[in-house]
């Protein structure tokens, strides 16, 4: 009983140290610093956004899924394209009305 008893202090004591020299050798585990606001490796063009490069974005995968701000992103890029085109969509057809009733009145 002594001698499993004296295996199993010296078994842990010799836990303790690898994992002591570990953390020294190795570090405490720190992780990067997150990017900077507005840079990721999730890419999208300027401006014109096609549905090719929708169907082109790939996102980081992290622990839970895909990473949340880079989606985030990309969502709000794309909802300001199409605000954008349904702007310029409006101030076309607007002035279509205007050419047609121009038009019209001669």
């Amino acid at each position: 009983m002594t001698t499993a008893l004296i295996y199993l202090v010296v078994m842990l004591l010799v836990a303790a140290v690898v994992f002591l020299l570990a953390a020294v050798v190795f570090g405490r585990g720190e992780e990067l610093a997150p990017l900077a606001p507005g840079s990721s490796p999730t890419r999208l063009p300027a401006e014109d956004i096609t549905g090719d490069d929708v169907g082109g974005v790939k996102f980081q995968l992290v622990l839970r899924g895909y990473k949340m701000s880079e989606v985030d992103w990309v969502m709000t890029r794309l909802g300001g394209e199409i605000d954008g085109l349904r702007s310029r969509v409006a101030d076309l057809e607007a002035e279509l009305a205007r050419r047609n009733q121009h038009e019209a009145s001669q």
